[in-house]
């Protein structure tokens, strides 16, 4: 598994937890940061999910609306928190990291959909994804 991967799911367990604790996302993030200085061997991981999440807080508003607006009638209060976390950071990725490709981006988010959530949601996701994606 690829550094950016492992990165992904630790972006994603930290806007996940901080979303079902009910906990602010950058409490959430330093509560990882404590754990990941004292896993040296882990920190490329670490870089890249404190840089996705950091960019999600940077531009929350604007990716939540997009994330409404390409949901097709889903409020994202309304979506599974892990589906709610997967589109935050991907959307991120699509739309402000140009080092990750789309395809890429909503490749990696699609199966974390699948391993983790529902049944439907790889499907979601891509589409919410791909529209995202079209649109900008």
């Amino acid at each position: 598994m690829s550094a950016r991967t492992k990165a992904r799911k630790r972006a994603l367990n930290i806007l996940f937890s901080a979303d079902v604790r009910g906990d602010a996302i950058a409490y959430s993030l330093q509560e990882e940061a404590r754990r990941a200085a004292s896993e040296p061997e882990r920190e490329a991981s670490w870089l890249y999910a404190r840089d996705i999440v950091d960019g999600y807080l940077d531009h929350r508003d604007e990716i939540d609306e997009q994330i409404e607006t390409h949901s097709r009638d889903w409020r994202i209060e309304r979506m599974p928190a892990v589906d709610r976390a997967l589109l935050r950071l991907a959307a991120w990725e699509i739309l402000w990291n140009d080092e990750v490709p789309t395809a890429v981006a909503i490749d990696e988010a699609v199966e974390l959909a699948k391993e983790l959530s529902t049944e439907e949601s790889g499907a979601f996701v891509h589409g919410v994804l791909a529209r995202i994606a079209r649109s900008n």
